[in-house]
């Protein structure tokens, strides 16, 4: 097993020193929660894991009568879509840094507020403009949860429940982008596109009380000045053990984004099937994500976490395989040929995050911006290839899961074959 270093948060870095603060021990390594507890805390973390795909997919139904409101093109609306994004993923490196220093407590509730009047000003929006620079910022305050989130796990557990907690909280957020546009839809039957922002802002009050009643969770504060924070995210990646393994397990994504961006293009238009019907086909997709993490827990039980990542790679490249080559021989086949691709991208999640988060002592928060960030990163690359294919969508998307999978597979044997211990 990967060794764990059970006082790491306890001690002052070399580089910057650190008084540890105080913490109460409960069960399983958990920091006690007084008012939250355990589930409590758990059910925070999802919804603060799950704001990338809450804050975009809810009202992504809305974006025609937004263009439409706003007369303007559908290009400059889907740029609502697009500088989120690309915000969210910048400034993902800058809260968790700042959550090292200051603690994760203070750092969600000022993004939080930041996202609450971000919303407000989206559902207020006199023009696109404005609605896009709110937009900008609705991603700066709500990417400060997705960069802590991750950071308070490698906090507040260990061991084996820090992969079975990693389990449940990926479980509930890969799931959200099947469910937001579905509720988006409804609730644009009972309001305006206006309406979606206030139920984001409402999402964003609930996870903002919730905060309020947590307790910190980070041990010991970086104690250097906010720029050697930030350069922390340097200290973190060149750790030769962090970077190989981001790379790797962030390759995923590639493939995973790259469906899901043209999942409607794939199912309407190549296979000229209805709204409602791609809606279940896509569902088995997402059943796939849902179930992903669920067969990690119970395979880890009885196999090395070496044989069950290179089999996950395995098998994501012969799926990839059978889209490839007979992809177009109907939707229903093309469904069940990715639906394996699917489930092990999202089955090797948790061992992914458990090991990097084991890679680096301390810098709980670096390391978690990086995660995340790097996850989008990718996850864009392979929305752009996608958008390139044309019409050999269907085989660029399989040879996509076949360059992951036996990419992935490689580089995985060959970390496992210089450091033994990870594969465990």
């Amino acid at each position: 097993m990967v060794s764990l270093r059970k006082t790491e948060d306890q001690r002052a870095r070399s580089d910057g020193g650190g008084k540890p603060t105080p913490f109460r021990m409960g069960a399983h390594g958990v920091v006690g929660q007084r008012y939250l507890g355990e589930k409590g805390l758990i059910a925070l973390l999802a919804v603060l894991s799950a704001f990338v795909p809450l804050s975009t997919d809810l009202y992504l139904p809305a974006l025609p009568r937004m263009g439409e409101y706003f007369g303007v093109s559908s290009a400059l609306t889907n740029l609502t879509l697009v500088l989120f994004f690309i915000s969210f993923s910048l400034c993902m490196l800058f809260w968790g840094p700042l959550s090292d220093k200051y603690g994760r407590r203070p750092t969600l509730l000022s993004g939080l507020a930041i996202y609450m009047l971000a919303c407000a000003g989206c559902a207020l929006s006199a023009n696109i403009y404005m609605l896009l620079l709110c937009r900008v910022f609705q991603a700066v305050g709500g990417s400060a949860a997705s960069a802590v989130a991750t950071a308070m796990i490698k906090d507040v557990y260990e061991g084996r429940r820090r992969e079975s907690v990693l389990s449940i909280v990926q479980s509930m957020v890969v799931i959200s982008p099947t469910v937001a546009p579905v509720l988006g839809a409804f609730l644009l039957r009972l309001m305006s596109w206006r309406g979606l922002f206030w139920v984001l802002g409402l999402i964003g009050l609930l996870s903002f009380t919730g905060c309020l009643l947590l307790e910190e969770t980070l041990r010991t504060r970086f104690q250097g000045t906010v720029p050697q924070a930030l350069c922390r995210l340097g200290a973190v990646l060149r750790n030769p053990g962090f970077s190989s393994l981001l790379l790797v397990f962030s390759m995923v994504s590639l493939a995973s984004l790259a469906f899901i961006a043209d999942s409607s293009y794939i199912y309407q238009d190549i296979f000229g099937l209805s709204a409602q019907t791609y809606s279940l086909y896509f569902a088995l997709n997402a059943v796939g994500m849902l179930l992903g993490p669920i067969l990690y827990l119970v395979l880890s039980r009885y196999y090395p976490r070496r044989s069950i990542v290179v089999a996950c790679f395995g098998i994501m490249a012969l799926a990839g395989l059978l889209v490839a080559a007979f992809g177009d021989a109907g939707p229903m086949f093309f469904a069940l040929a990715l639906l394996p691709a699917t489930l092990m991208g999202s089955c090797v999640r948790p061992a992914g995050t458990f090991l990097l988060l084991e890679q680096h002592r301390g810098d709980a928060g670096a390391a978690s911006s990086l995660i995340n960030c790097f996850g989008l990163i990718l996850g864009s690359l392979g929305m752009i290839i996608v958008s390139l294919a044309g019409s050999d969508l269907l085989f660029v998307l399989g040879m996509i899961n076949v360059f992951v999978g036996l990419t992935c597979a490689m580089a995985w044997l060959a970390i496992c074959k210089r450091r033994p211990a990870v594969s465990a």
